[in-house]
């Protein structure tokens, strides 16, 4: 499911920026772009985001606004300054220069001076979770418009599958009937008028009925869209049921399908089937 979330702070002195993008993935699939001062925190923060995320694709990204203040060290090579000034000497005296060596021209050699930054600082995990758990709650918001929205379609969706389910519900009796009449008038004009038997014709008529007999399929199948409904309705992560749910109900449109022997409730099962479609599509952008 798409999301951002931005949020900033302070930490180890400095302000400290994180940014959260999700996208749909099948599995918890974190990407973490950290500064080098902050990877040792890199486990806590895959730890955190799994409690968050039961699924997709999170880039996560951590940048220094102001970066920490970090103290400077100065260190005077001793041994070095007293080797410049004999050589400096050395030189003056070789070429007769004129005038004397001063401090600054001696400082300014290299290795004599030394400035370097203190140790590398790094923050906490406990200064860090705070804006961490910020920019989670910003995506997660956005995330739950984008759900609510989602799961509106989604209902959409169900209920264009339980009336095409009460329209073949409704018709199926008529075709049993029919089925019945064409079988006595088959069976009459084979016969060349001559009475047919009654028992045998029954159980002929019983056969097909069982046949063609599509209850089951259609109690499953609003059962269902039942268990859907109920799980959109819950807050918990219903990707993957939802997806097990579509499966079955496939299942079930494909054997009313075959069992239809009907015009019209061929034509409902081609809509179902592309109802299912759409929603398997949705299905896909749902954690």
């Amino acid at each position: 499911m798409t999301g951002f979330g931005t949020a900033e702070g302070p930490a180890a002195g400095g302000r400290l920026r994180v940014e959260i993008r999700t996208v749909n993935h099948r599995h918890f699939n974190p990407s973490l772009k950290l500064p080098g001062d902050l990877a040792p925190l890199e486990n806590e923060l895959r730890e955190r985001l799994r409690r968050d995320f039961e699924r997709g694709h999170i880039a996560v990204s951590f940048r220094w606004n102001e970066p920490p203040r970090q103290e400077l060290s100065i260190s005077v090579d001793l041994e070095r300054a007293r080797q410049v000034v004999a050589k400096l000497k050395e030189l003056k005296s070789a070429l007769s220069l004129p005038g004397e060596l001063d401090l600054s021209l001696v400082v300014r050699q290299p290795d004599v001076v030394k400035a370097a930054g203190g140790d590398e600082t790094t923050a906490a995990w406990s200064e860090v979770e705070p804006i961490v758990s910020r920019a989670v709650a910003d995506c997660k918001q956005m995330r739950a418009r984008e759900g609510a929205a989602l799961v509106a379609e989604l209902n959409r969706r169900l209920d264009e599958l339980e009336q095409a389910g009460k329209r073949i519900a409704a018709r199926a009796p008529e075709r049993l009937v029919r089925e019945r009449d064409r079988l006595r008038q088959s069976v009459t004009q084979l016969m060349d008028g001559k009475p047919a038997d009654e028992n045998r014709l029954a159980q002929e008529i019983a056969f097909i009925a069982d046949r063609l007999d599509i209850t089951e399929e259609l109690v499953r199948f609003s059962t269902h869209l039942g268990a859907c409904r109920a799980a959109l309705a819950g807050d918990q992560p219903v990707g993957k049921t939802l997806g097990f749910l579509a499966q079955e109900l496939g299942r079930e449109v494909n054997t009313m399908g075959s069992k239809a022997n009907d015009a019209e409730i061929s034509q409902q099962v081609i809509r179902m089937k592309g109802e299912l479609e759409k929603l398997r599509e949705q299905l896909e952008n749902l954690e």
